[in-house]
């Protein structure tokens, strides 16, 4: 699955005229040159085909992924395999030239309907095509529950992982649901979704830019 899109359409983590401003991080604002990603990858459970889509932001500051049928379940008539899900989306940045980016947070947003004794997590890696740093959170939730949930990644500024200067790496982003009984009633479902009762959800990921050397 390869799909291109422009910064212009629609846009987190390991984000005019004159100079950009900048301050002691060496972080500066958003190249004012369109932002094209392509996905180059879609796998897993969580995003079978066609159920995942990225867009960027027109202000080169964030990207987003929608996902359609992202849902993890346990209990009642669930499958054996189904309270696992997950999704890894390999995705190709192109930035303008003399910029690199990293990423500063990620906003996650679903719905969950956990029974007395249930827990539910999200996790989420990330990390560039062939380096060795990977950056990690997760998310627990506990029954009862049955609402919409949200949760939010963030990355110190001393701590960003930044894309090499001058090369073309994936970034790659792993994402993950998970639907644990625990002392649940094993007859009724408990499930979680990265979505929402009402349709699509977006996965909001933010980014830093800096000035290659």
């Amino acid at each position: 699955m390869s799909v291109a899109l422009l910064a212009g359409g629609a846009l987190a983590a390991l984000i005019g005229a004159g100079l950009p401003a900048q301050d002691p991080t060496g972080i500066t604002d958003p190249p004012p040159d369109k932002i094209v990603i392509d996905v180059a990858t879609v796998n897993g459970s969580g995003c079978p085909r066609g159920t995942a889509a990225v867009a960027v932001s027109e202000d080169n500051t964030a990207f987003t992924v929608t996902y359609s049928d992202y849902l993890a379940q346990a209990g009642g008539n669930s499958a054996p395999t189904a309270f696992r899900k997950n999704c890894q989306l390999s995705l190709v940045v192109h930035v303008p030239h003399g910029f690199t980016y990293a990423i500063a947070s990620a906003d996650y947003r679903g719905f969950a309907s956990l029974e007395r004794g249930a827990k539910g997590t999200e996790k989420a890696s990330y990390y560039f095509q062939g380096s060795p740093d990977t950056g990690t959170k997760s998310h627990s939730f506990n029954g009862p529950v049955a609402d919409n949930w949200q949760a939010t990644d963030e990355t110190e500024v001393t701590q960003l992982v930044w894309a090499p200067c001058g090369k073309q790496r994936n970034f790659n982003i792993n994402t993950e649901l998970r639907v644990d009984l625990g002392t649940s009633d094993r007859t009724k479902t408990s499930f979680m979704t990265m979505d929402s009762t009402d349709g699509d959800i977006s996965t909001i990921y933010r980014v830093k830019w800096k000035e290659c050397p």
